[in-house]
């Protein structure tokens, strides 16, 4: 069976894109890295990485195991914390705001082990924008919110926990001949066709970094659906800038898309957890923003 250590190596390259910087990370030697990833994929019996311009990249199955082994990697710290605490000692009602990011691509796995972890903690939960988010806790009619902490009306009026950078880079359809950097200029960029999504303020955080670098995109589409534009990507149709959290490398219709760097980088994404200043956090709500948090990174 693949050892906890295999599957660890291997997620620190599938979540790196880089063998050095992977050893890096876990403070070991690049050889035991790459020895551990061969010994995994010889035991699954199929190859999990490749390598390509400017790093290594998840094969399909790779892709679908690297959610396995965040499972198992999760599995094993709950089942540490569970010998910690007390599970039913923690229990109450947990009022959480979260954005549209949060809901499709973070929320419901960390709930699901939150409520393994804590089964006596109900959760009363709404889907908002931004700016409603911030209403119902500066309201109180939300205990927490989680949201992209960047476009924050005031971030002085709330108290905030940052929980997730993720990067943002370009997305280009496979054999695009910009695939053949490993960074990309944001000038060469703006030369091309480009689709804006438009959910969760992504538009205004594009338009910022664009504006901040002096260039303007081509815009052909704007669109709320992430899907829609991994499409566009995926069929050479549009190239776009968007998050790593976000990123899939397979578009529905079986269209590959990849990711480049950019110069100058775009500031990443920032996914925080906010509360009212005056109010004291209950343990409920700390045990939550722990998992939260460390869930979050994991992801």
């Amino acid at each position: 069976m693949p050892t906890l250590k295999q599957i660890k190596y291997f997620r620190a390259v599938a979540e790196t894109g880089k063998v050095s910087e992977a050893a890096q990370h876990l403070n070991i030697s690049q050889s035991a890295v790459t020895l551990a990833v061969k010994e995994l994929e010889a035991e699954l019996g199929a190859p999990l990485l490749e390598r390509r311009q400017g790093g290594m990249a998840l094969t399909v199955n790779g892709q679908r195991f690297l959610g396995h082994a965040r499972g198992i990697e999760g599995a094993v710290q709950d089942a540490v914390r569970s010998v910690k605490h007390d599970r039913q000692t923690v229990k109450g009602t947990l009022r959480l705001a979260v954005s549209y990011t949060v809901s499709g691509y973070l929320l419901f796995p960390i709930l699901a082990r939150f409520r393994r972890m804590y089964p006596s903690v109900e959760f009363v939960l709404t889907e908002a924008a931004r700016a409603s988010v911030e209403d119902m806790v500066a309201r109180h009619t939300a205990d927490l919110g989680v949201l992209l902490i960047s476009n924050l009306s005031d971030p002085a009026a709330l108290s905030t926990r940052p929980v997730l950078s993720s990067p943002r880079q370009l997305w280009l359809p496979e054999g695009h001949r910009l695939t053949s950097k490993a960074e990309v200029a944001l000038a060469d960029v703006a030369r091309l066709p480009y689709v804006y999504l438009m959910a969760d303020e992504a538009d205004r955080s594009n338009q910022r970094y664009w504006e901040a670098a002096g260039f303007s995109p081509d815009v052909i589409f704007r669109t709320e659906s992430v899907e829609g534009v991994r499409s566009m990507v995926a069929t050479g149709a549009a190239v776009t800038i968007l998050s790593d959290l976000v990123y899939r490398p397979w578009s529905l219709d079986g269209g590959r898309v990849e990711r480049r760097a950019l110069t100058p980088a775009p500031p990443p994404m920032e996914i925080g957890i906010i509360w009212r200043p005056d109010h004291a956090l209950s343990d409920v709500e700390e045990r939550f923003m722990e998992v939260f948090s460390e869930s979050a990174r994991g992801n």
